[in-house]
């Protein structure tokens, strides 16, 4: 019998709220979705703020960009990693 895998939301919200806190200075929502659209991927204030409540899922793609703009891993980012401080 095949097992469905299923997560609600993401599991990356906690740690791109947490990226986002420990950028000198610290970033907001909206400098975050800048500069993921600056890199030529559309986000918005909203977006970010779903993401981080996990009410919206993040795709491969959003996923490689976040962890670039926030200047951490993808595996970072969803919890396979500890916190380098």
């Amino acid at each position: 019998m095949a097992k469905n895998f299923l997560i609600k939301g993401n599991i990356c919200g906690d740690r791109v709220r947490l990226a986002r806190a420990m950028q000198k200075p610290p970033m907001r929502q909206e400098d975050l979705a800048r500069e993921v659209n600056l890199r030529g991927m559309d986000m918005t204030k909203l977006i970010v703020s779903r993401i981080e409540m996990n009410q919206r899922h993040v795709c491969d793609g959003e996923l490689l960009m976040l962890s670039k703009v926030l200047g951490v891993s993808m595996e970072w980012l969803c919890g396979e990693e500890d916190i380098k401080l």
